[in-house]
């Protein structure tokens, strides 16, 4: 069973990845996604083991999609930010963009 996380951390992460950073919900909807053409993304939930994005493409499609931590299962806020970054520069290598510095 995934770690769960309590909801002040979930809405917290959930505000900050859909406040500031859209542009990387898209990246990561892209590369990890069963679409290339996302136009918009935002991440939905996660837990210990993956976080989930809802994403649509051009056409309109819509798809929940679960992508795996990058670093296997984590338990703790601090984990969860290393892991989002993990799997933004993962996204980046997957699409061939060079990542903005951390």
């Amino acid at each position: 069973m995934p770690h769960v996380f309590d909801d002040s951390v979930r809405a917290a992460v959930l505000g900050h990845m859909n406040d500031d950073h859209r542009d990387d919900n898209v990246l990561i909807g892209r590369a990890f996604g069963p679409f290339g053409d996302v136009i918009a993304s935002q991440m939905v939930t996660f837990d210990g083991d993956a976080g989930q994005w809802h994403v649509i493409t051009a056409e309109g499609a819509e798809e929940v999609i679960r992508v795996p931590w990058p670093g296997g299962p984590i338990t703790g806020r601090p984990e969860v930010r290393r892991e989002i970054v993990a799997l933004y520069d993962a996204a980046c290598a997957r699409l061939g963009l060079g990542p903005r510095p951390h």
